[in-house]
């Protein structure tokens, strides 16, 4: 019988991951906090589909190139600043409620995925 627990890629078990769509913030985000994340996710996905017409008329690899690489800049600055607000408001309230370190760990299983 094997005892050792599956992982997802979040690092945390199976069943604790079953969960993760459920979750919710330590610290709720304010609206203004959700409306600039939305606005930006708008911008990228606008960029897409820029690239998408842009792949459909044939146009020079360089320019796609180029607009790929302004797509995945602008992502991983959302992702910066999704990442800025969770360990400023929910890392730091697990801690000064003291269970910090699952949150820790956490934040560190998620950050490989940043590389």
């Amino acid at each position: 019988m094997d005892l050792e627990k599956k992982h997802c890629s979040c690092g945390s078990n199976e069943s604790a991951c079953a969960e993760h769509s459920e979750r919710t913030p330590r610290v709720p985000r304010t609206s203004d906090e959700k409306h600039k994340i939305i606005n930006r996710l708008r911008r990228v996905e606008g960029q897409v589909r820029g690239v998408e017409k842009m792949i459909e008329d044939d146009r020079y690899c360089v320019d796609v190139l180029i607009q790929l690489s302004a797509i995945q800049a602008a992502l991983r600055k959302i992702g910066y600043s999704v990442l800025e607000r969770h360990t400023k408001s929910c890392v730091a309230k697990a801690i000064e409620e003291g269970h910090g370190d699952e949150q820790i760990n956490e934040l560190l299983n998620v950050l490989k995925h940043f590389q």
